[in-house]
């Protein structure tokens, strides 16, 4: 394989120093190979995004693809949000609006030049569908059990799968440091996950009602590691759950979604929906990049 295929890691949606969800991002991917792809992410240990040109015929700018250690994914959010922000800091974009075309469908991307770190990027992301559990009492005391908690320490809330590019499960808890203070038994994620259908646990807790500002952390079904310190899929996820409970208002105004504090990487994702006719028909995501290293070539 080319020495060019060079892998940068950044940080998405980093809140202040050593914060954000790591990313190690190929931006000339042309030529690999699904195994190359994959060692990428198996090396690093973190969700890879790799920038392909478009296919013929698609109308868009670029594809992305996506891998983490144990497989491909559809769509990651914060990949997504970093390579676009790569791709503008080295100079390859023209433009401030591409489409990007993912094995979850195609992407609007809309960057902001003018913001304070060098460029601010957003995607777009369809609107969320809300789903009640399979067998939800059954459901909701194997959650329970994984999650190691009681359901006292529940928010009067329905646990609900949400998806606008892959299914997460919403689980809201009564606090933040009910949040914190989880310890979830790892090895029964997986089952349950495949059992409801869903590709990841997504508990969360209100910081801050008045200011749409929620805490959540993020325990996927099998992507080769624990947490998540920023899940942007899941944040939009959430954002229509939580408008569909009455908890954010239906306009433009911003929803601030916390992640990482519980492992030392704060984060914060931004999301704002889209009107189509007068209703939310969608949303944006997005959040700060930050440049961590020139990891070093592929091969």
């Amino acid at each position: 394989m080319s020495q060019r295929h060079t892998v940068e890691l950044v940080s998405v949606f980093a809140a202040g120093p050593g914060g954000g969800n790591p990313a190690p991002i190929v931006v000339d991917a042309a030529g690999m190979s699904d195994t190359e792809m994959q060692a990428v992410a198996l090396h690093y240990g973190h969700e890879s995004g790799f920038v392909l040109p478009a296919p013929p015929g698609s109308g868009c700018d670029y594809e992305f693809r996506f891998w983490v250690p144990n497989h491909e994914m559809p769509m990651c959010g914060h990949a997504t949000v970093g390579a676009v922000w790569l791709l503008h800091q080295t100079g390859r974009l023209q433009r401030d609006r591409l489409t990007v075309q993912t094995r979850s469908g195609q992407v609007a991307v809309r960057i902001d030049s003018s913001a304070t770190d060098g460029a601010a990027v957003e995607i777009s992301q369809p609107v969320g569908r809300l789903e009640p559990l399979p067998d939800e009492s059954r459901s909701r005391d194997e959650i329970l059990d994984a999650l190691g908690i009681i359901s006292a320490q529940l928010a009067p809330l329905p646990i609900q799968n949400a998806c606008t590019s892959r299914v997460k499960t919403l689980i809201p808890l009564a606090s933040p440091a009910d949040l914190d203070a989880l310890q979830p038994r790892f090895e029964k994620i997986e089952a349950l996950c495949e059992r409801i259908g869903s590709t990841g646990l997504y508990p969360y807790a209100t910081f801050d009602a008045c200011g749409q500002i929620f805490d959540a952390r993020q325990f996927p079904r099998a992507s080769g590691y624990p947490e998540d310190a920023a899940t942007g899929i899941a944040a939009s996820a959430l954002s229509f759950g939580l408008l569909a409970n009455g908890m954010v208002e239906a306009s433009e105004r911003i929803i601030t979604i916390r992640q990482g504090r519980a492992m030392k990487r704060p984060s914060q994702i931004s999301v704002r929906f889209s009107f189509d006719t007068g209703h939310p028909g969608g949303c944006w995501l997005g959040g700060p990049v930050r440049f961590e290293a020139h990891a070093g070539a592929t091969s």
